[in-house]
């Protein structure tokens, strides 16, 4: 099917909640493993990983996912995507059968890079058959519904990890995304139509393998930084030189391909490059706190699983209520007002992070984790606008640049945030291990859980209690660094939204105000056959 058919109404509704339910599954397991990575660190009822093999577990899968979307993009261009978003959902629920069987963290990492993958050919496939499906107002009304399958996953996966991990062994937090899986491949199968370009572009193995490595050669180079002292050892600058020009390399090479899969001309628009800028820095800083709360919960203040589940729901009860509201917002004052303000209140969230303590009440984590969600679910009209502005012949591939951004900004947010709580403290339990059996030393400097465990094994209270405040040292510098490059993204997001010039040429909004918002139209895309960028909209930050 190279053109977008007119489908009933019902049937369009029918296809947004199948697309709905192929995102639950990545953003369920996303929170499953939130609320997982205590359990996965412990000696004795997991794989006792380390603080690095937990980054790489979280890292691997994102890493993948970020790397290979822009190549699945162009798959689903070429060969339709109904083909790759089915092919992407097997794979998914076919890898986290592997990881729930997983006998140390290795094969875990393993599991996890093979679970992006899946999740690579899932995204771009199902964001490109919602722009093929819908048009016109209704376009951005379905984005904005669909983007509430983020929140549901938020609020399920914490409550269902809990359930899964006080119940059973570790491994049953992965295989919960199978029965997802094989529904969604149902609903697939009947429903949906295998859209697809009508320009066949080549593939890009160049462009891909440059990708993945200097992704991955930079990501080990920022973890690796954090389990040495010092960072003048090979290992260390090495692998994050390589990984920055291999990078530099995969641009070029990119510019130089007549039909390319990751189009970094994209980027040069201010809009578009701009916003999407903004996103990834805000996606660093949320997998980066995400990775903190996980250990402060579950380790320092001693929560079970299924009590720090219940915790997290709050995060995604904000995602569910700001997603809709921010594109309310939007449409009454525009997108500069809503999103620059809701970016800020973002990072200043992430910034409270380092009040928190031992003895916080409750009730002030919870109405940390709720402003956190319902900031960061207000941002969502801005993935909104970035997506609405493509040319409908390269949403598969147009599409995966955004998702690219924020991915990369992930991977990179867990490297770093990891690696910051990991220096700090290390030189903050220093001091309590002069007295401690040097046999053990090295096992404590690992990570506070190891350190518990060690403190349990000697029957060494205190040094339980100087690993629990060496983690709470480390959560809250990491904190500051993270509202810092929020804060940043903000200051970004509101240059690339800045208002210049009067709009010209662009289509009005509907005035019946069914469900159209201004973001969705505020630039009609380029579609020549050229398959040039959309040419670059001053509307969005002017009304």
């Amino acid at each position: 099917m190279t053109a977008s058919p007119t489908l009933p109404k019902f049937r369009q509704h029918l296809i947004l909640a199948v697309l709905m339910f192929s995102q639950l599954v990545i953003w369920l397991d996303n929170t499953i493993l939130s609320v997982a990575l205590e359990t996965l660190a412990d000696p004795v009822s997991g794989l006792g990983a380390s603080p690095a093999e937990l980054q790489w577990a979280t890292g691997a899968y994102t890493l993948v996912f970020a790397t290979l979307m822009f190549t699945a993009g162009a798959l689903g261009d070429s060969f339709g995507h109904r083909t790759v978003l089915t092919t992407g959902m097997v794979i998914f629920a076919g890898a986290s059968i592997w990881a729930a069987y997983a006998s140390d963290p290795s094969q875990l990492i393993a599991a996890r890079a093979a679970m992006g993958i899946g999740a690579a050919l899932i995204m771009p496939a199902n964001f490109a058959i919602l722009l093929w499906t819908f048009t016109g107002p209704a376009r951005a009304t379905a984005i904005t519904i669909s983007s509430t399958a983020a929140g549901v996953g938020m609020a399920a996966g914490p409550v269902l990890a809990g359930l899964l991990l006080g119940q059973f062994w570790w491994g049953s937090a992965f295989l919960v995304n199978v029965p997802v899986a094989v529904l969604a491949l149902a609903g697939i199968a009947m429903l949906v139509p295998n859209f697809r370009s009508p320009t066949v572009r080549p593939l890009d193995p160049a462009g891909m393998l440059l990708s993945i490595s200097g992704l991955a050669a930079l990501a080990y180079g920022l973890i690796r930084a954090g389990q040495v002292v010092n960072w003048s050892r090979p290992d260390v600058w090495a692998p994050i030189g390589a990984g920055l020009a291999l990078l530099v390399a995969f641009a070029l090479v990119e510019l130089r391909i007549k039909a390319p899969s990751f189009d970094p001309r994209l980027l040069a628009q201010r809009v578009f490059g701009g916003g999407n800028a903004a996103m990834a820095l805000l996606f660093f800083s949320v997998a980066a706190i995400t990775f903190y709360n996980a250990f402060y919960l579950q380790g320092a203040l001693g929560f079970s699983p299924m009590k720090a589940g219940l915790a997290n729901v709050s995060t995604a009860v904000g995602a569910v209520v700001g997603a809709p509201l921010g594109a309310r917002l939007v449409r009454r004052w525009s997108l500069r007002p809503v999103a620059v303000p809701a970016l800020t209140v973002a990072a200043l969230s992430m910034g409270a992070v380092g009040l928190l303590g031992l003895q916080t009440p409750l009730v002030w984590i919870e109405i940390m984790l709720l402003v956190q969600g319902l900031s960061v679910g207000m941002m969502m009209p801005v993935t909104g606008a970035l997506i609405s502005i493509l040319p409908l012949e390269r949403a598969g591939a147009g599409s995966a640049v955004t998702h690219t951004a924020r991915q990369t900004g992930s991977v990179i947010g867990i490297a770093v945030g990891g690696t910051i709580m990991s220096i700090v403290y290390r030189r903050a339990i220093e001091p309590s291990l002069s007295d401690v059996p040097e046999q053990v030393q090295d096992q404590a400097r690992v990570s506070a859980e190891q350190a518990r465990h060690v403190a349990t094994a000697i029957h060494r209270p205190t040094l339980a209690q100087a690993a629990d405040n060496a983690f709470i040292h480390a959560m809250h510098v990491g904190a500051g660094w993270i509202m810092l490059i929020a804060l940043f993204g903000a200051a970004v997001l509101a240059f690339a939204l800045r208002p210049v010039g009067k709009p010209t040429g662009l289509a009005q909004e509907p005035a019946d105000g069914r469900g159209g918002s201004r973001f969705a139209t505020e630039a009609t895309p380029h579609s020549g056959a050229d398959n040039q960028p959309a040419h670059e909209s001053t509307d969005v930050g002017n009304r």
